[in-house]
């Protein structure tokens, strides 16, 4: 008895100190390293062979196949499909095969104590059809049918939301990368006049408090590039979590930021709302679900038929023929039922589904007001972006040849140290703000997508 505890603990030891197999040894959670600073535009693909270069149509269709809210409504549209073939299944004959066996406790005749039994040893072996007709199942085939217009008008509303999402994570790094080589221009730029304001106070020229504000600025400057560089690397992160399965950042964007396309007619954007309006299609079909839902209360006060067909053995042997009998045969049934009184109900349903039938009236009138307002508010906000490309980009050269112009000046002595400060600040203002403006462009363009679906 003892050696056997013996065994017993050590085999338990050697158990719990073995190593897990390698698939069930769980993976240590890999925490990537701060990427290096990359450049993500075209140019930015020759850096890496090994990077993927990213067209904002490639984005979108990892991102489909990556994003859980809209997987979980291709989830729903593929359930309400289903819904649909049950539905239709409800309206077809069934067909199905029963087997049973009856033993009733015998008392010395052939059909033993219990009278409802055929006999002391009854066999069942039979084919049955059966068969129900009634408004309710045609109702409910006729609401599983608009629901499924309903899930795929949702699963569209996801899709092209998401669209939106990645438009604007895709262009929102480029834009962030943008001002990145903006910032760093700055950063050198400011060193250089700092750089500038020694020499020259060295030389007697200017005050040490020159001096002081290029230091001053050439120290923002510093700190801005690290406050840019770490939106950069956040981007970077959002874009690659939203469209990547495993988690990546070796990829460069194809599609460049200044790349600004026309912005279409507003009567063709009406056109294509009108009939591509995922919105206004959910509202429909949610209407056309409440219609029917309306139809499958009502048919609760309809009668219906239930026919049944069996053909086989119900014999007190399990044999074709008995005693030069035949057991093998048919029979039939055909039950109307009657709906007469169930206390209210039926009227009860009845009036809850015509209360959501109300409902779904009010929001698609809601949706059709709010597809134009939104329409419109988003076709102003494409056309004033892109109306404002043209102005940003001439305030950015216009702040470059400001800053050169105000470096000579202050160089012949002509201009303050203030003055230099202030024209790099507004050259820098001004190129964030050229390449926020074409992100809103980009942006507004994939709003409008939302309501006409392609352009």
């Amino acid at each position: 008895m003892y050696r056997s505890c013996q065994f017993v603990l050590l085999a338990t030891v050697l158990l719990l100190t073995a190593p897990l197999p390698a698939q069930l040894t769980p993976a240590p959670l890999q925490v990537p390293a701060s990427a290096p600073e990359k450049n993500t535009n075209v140019a930015g693909a020759q850096n890496s062979n090994s990077a993927i270069a990213l067209t904002l149509a490639d984005a979108i269709a990892r991102a489909r196949a990556n994003n859980p809210q809209f997987q979980a409504a291709l989830v729903q549209l593929g359930i309400a499909r289903e819904d649909r073939v049950q539905a239709r299944a409800a309206l077809l004959p069934n067909v199905d095969y029963n087997n049973g066996y009856i033993y009733t406790q015998g008392n010395g005749t052939a059909s033993g104590r219990f009278i409802a039994n055929n006999g002391v040893h009854e066999y069942i072996s039979q084919g049955a059809v059966a068969q129900n007709l009634g408004l309710a199942q045609y109702a409910e085939y006729r609401r599983t049918a608009a629901a499924q217009a309903l899930t795929r008008a949702r699963a569209e509303i996801a899709a092209r939301g998401l669209i939106v999402t990645v438009v604007q994570a895709y262009y929102g790094l480029q834009s962030a990368d943008a001002k990145l080589a903006g910032t760093r221009a700055a950063a050198d730029e400011a060193q250089r006049f700092l750089q500038i304001t020694r020499d020259l106070e060295q030389g007697g020229e200017v005050a040490h408090s020159d001096v002081i504000k290029a230091q001053i600025q050439a120290q923002g400057e510093q700190r801005s590039l690290q406050d840019v560089t770490l939106a950069v690397e956040q981007a970077r992160l959002n874009l690659a979590v939203l469209i990547f399965p495993n988690f990546s950042q070796d990829f460069t964007l194809a599609d460049a930021l200044s790349t600004a396309p026309p912005l279409p007619p507003m009567t063709d954007l009406q056109q294509s709302a009108e009939k591509n309006n995922p919105e206004l299609a959910a509202a429909l079909a949610a209407v056309g679900v409440a219609h029917h839902e309306v139809q499958v209360a009502e048919a609760a006060r309809i009668p219906t038929l239930a026919l049944n067909y069996f053909y086989g053995i119900d014999a007190n042997r399990f044999a074709v023929n008995t005693d030069n009998i035949r057991n093998l045969g048919y029979s039939a049934t055909a039950t109307l039922n009657i709906p007469i009184w169930h206390w209210g109900a039926i009227e009860s349903k009845v009036r809850q589904a015509e209360l959501q039938q109300r409902q779904a009236r009010i929001e698609l009138s809601a949706a059709q007001r709010q597809a134009v307002a939104d329409l419109r508010s988003f076709y102003a906000e494409a056309e004033t972006a892109r109306n404002q490309l043209a102005s940003l980009q001439s305030s950015s050269d216009l702040a470059t040849e400001s800053l050169r112009l105000t470096n000579l000046r202050y160089r012949a002595g002509e201009a303050t140290a203030l003055e230099v400060v202030d024209a790099q600040n507004t050259l820098t203002a001004a190129r964030i703000s050229y390449s926020d403006g074409l992100l809103r462009y980009h942006v507004a363009l994939a709003n409008l997508q939302t309501l006409t679906g392609s352009f």
